[in-house]
């Protein structure tokens, strides 16, 4: 009896630890993009107020999922992560070399923010993958990659409408 529930506790443990990891890099993740679109809002022209506004819209996005995310881990008994994942801090890079060579142009601004929206779709796809996924973290992360896939499909419907 007892073997059996020191055994259960450790699977307990490991799913709890397991869960707080893809927690944290959904965090990470939202991080990524919080920082995307304010790179994103820095290099915008003036005439692009309605694209401040939906950037604006996305980082409280990206804020309240965070929020969201943090509770659980907190739950969980683990850390909030903090930082963004090194991905993210490529794709940043990327998109200051990329400006460089093609200017701060409305149609480069979107095409460089729907591919972080690409990349946040993909994380959590992965994070909806993992088979030790509690169910009610399974929804919690259901409901933000449909939140996040409507912004990256409004992304990607202004980047289309650019002329090219």
């Amino acid at each position: 009896m007892t073997v059996v529930l020191v055994h259960q506790i450790y699977i307990i443990m490991g799913n709890s630890t397991a869960n707080a990891e893809i927690l944290n890099d959904l965090i990470q993740i939202n991080n990524d993009r919080i920082e995307g679109y304010e790179k994103a809002i820095k290099e915008l022209e003036p005439a692009d107020s309605d694209l401040k506004a939906l950037f604006v819209k996305m980082i409280g996005e990206s804020h309240k999922h965070k929020l969201a995310l943090a509770t659980e881990v907190q739950a969980l008994g683990s850390d909030i992560e903090k930082g963004t994942t090194g991905s993210g801090k490529i794709y940043r890079a990327w998109m200051d070399v990329k400006a460089v060579f093609t200017g701060h142009d409305r149609k480069t601004i979107l095409n460089n923010c729907e591919f972080g929206e690409d990349a946040a779709q993909k994380a959590y796809k992965t994070a909806l993958e993992q088979e030790d996924l509690s169910a009610n973290l399974r929804e919690l992360i259901s409901e933000q990659k449909a939140e996040l896939r409507a912004s990256h499909d409004q992304i990607k419907g202004l980047r289309d409408l650019q002329a090219s």
